[in-house]
């Protein structure tokens, strides 16, 4: 039987070069890596202990620039960006060429043009959008927990951020997601909104500026955000309370956000704004060990009487989250385990098999607490 061709797109990056690890430890092998220099590219390709990746020359941005590496290939995963400016560029391409395809990213507005163009359902291709960290594993790990010990679940606490470098593409997203990245044009998410009754409600928390949270080291400040999955997770779970704060430990990454919305309203330049923020990352986390953590915090009942349940993740890096969740949807398309048309990755991932695969491959520690302190044998992981 002949082996799949899968391309990755962005191999050499943050992201990239961990997604072709996962890959690999997944069986999967004789990768096509895509990218716009030469010399990073062959140094993932050097990795491989077989030997049989080969590099390709490819720039989503640049007209035909995904030709090379679409052709002849049976699924892209798309690790490069930014995101909001691509959209459906790069499923698009691997559309094109017959291809399915995985994006780390893409979110509503890639959904929306991919179905515009007419749904890849009925050629019997696949789009899996949003398979990372964050979007993605955000959803995952709750849908997980959900099912964990409880009868039924009614209100979540979320707690997502960390200290680590900021790439120059989750620089320029962050920019364009005050205006862009949800659905029907709207911004990606609103800030200090929440979940009462069912629906979202505009201002319903605060921000702490100063503040502790267990799952995090030292003072940090918590942001309530409200994104278009955080409401559609609401909705599947049935919840009628949502809490969502970002966590920022970081000093000078939590004064650039503060005053990022009115430097843009008042014509800054966004690409000098995203130089700004990859520094100021990189000064946050100056002699201090990188980190990322995800804690929620269910309540609901369990037997018929009040109950809760809690998951805390600690993982090195958000980058190599998002490469796991990308790998596996990759092998999910590969084993015929998504059907064809366009999802998102919260939909169509089995949950428990994200958790396995992130606690047995050493991706992240996680530690279930409450009701679901025993459930799938969850143990400590090693960061």
């Amino acid at each position: 039987m002949t082996k799949p061709v899968i391309a990755v797109l962005g191999a050499s990056g943050a992201v990239g070069r961990a997604a072709v690890r996962e890959l690999r430890a997944l069986g999967h092998t004789g990768l096509r890596l895509g990218g716009r220099t030469a010399s990073a590219l062959c140094a993932v390709a050097e990795e491989d202990p077989t030997g049989h990746d080969e590099t390709v020359w490819a720039d989503a941005t640049a007209p035909d620039g995904l030709r090379a590496l679409t052709e002849g290939c049976d699924i892209v995963l798309n690790c490069a960006g930014p995101t909001y400016r691509l959209r459906a560029t790069v499923a698009s391409a691997a559309l094109a060429a017959g291809a399915d395809c995985v994006d780390v990213a893409g979110d509503d507005p890639a959904a929306e043009d991919l179905l515009a163009a007419g749904d890849p359902a009925r050629d019997g291709r696949t789009v899996v959008l949003s398979a990372g960290a964050l979007p993605g594993l955000s959803s995952l790990l709750p849908r997980w927990l959900a099912g964990q010990g409880l009868d039924g679940v009614s209100a979540l606490t979320a707690h997502c951020g960390g200290l680590e470098t900021c790439s120059p593409t989750v620089a320029h997203d962050l920019m364009l997601s005050l205006t862009s990245g949800g659905a029907d044009g709207a911004a990606y998410g609103e800030a200090l909104a929440a979940v009462r009754g069912g629906r979202r409600v505009p201002r319903a928390l605060r921000a702490a500026e100063d503040a502790e949270h267990h799952a995090f080291p030292g003072r940090v400040a918590l942001q309530p955000y409200l994104s278009g999955e955080s409401e559609r997770l609401a909705t599947v779970l049935g919840l009628d309370r949502l809490d969502w704060y970002n966590v920022h430990p970081g000093p000078a990454v939590r004064a650039l956000l503060n005053v990022l919305p009115g430097r843009l309203a008042a014509g800054d330049d966004p690409a000098e704004l995203a130089d700004r923020l990859f520094l100021a990352a990189d000064l946050d986390l100056a002699g201090r060990e990188p980190y990322y953590v995800m804690d929620f915090a269910l309540s609901g009942t369990a037997s018929g009487r009040p109950a809760t349940a809690g998951l805390t993740l600690r993982a090195a890096s958000s980058y190599r989250l998002t490469a796991a969740v990308g790998a596996l949807a990759v092998d999910a398309v590969l084993r015929a385990g998504v059907p064809a048309g366009v999802h998102f990755a919260r939909d169509v991932l089995d949950p428990g098999s994200v958790v396995r695969h992130l606690r047995d491959r050493g991706v992240a520690d996680l530690r279930p607490t409450g009701a679901a302190a025993g459930a799938d044998h969850v143990e400590e992981g090693v960061l």
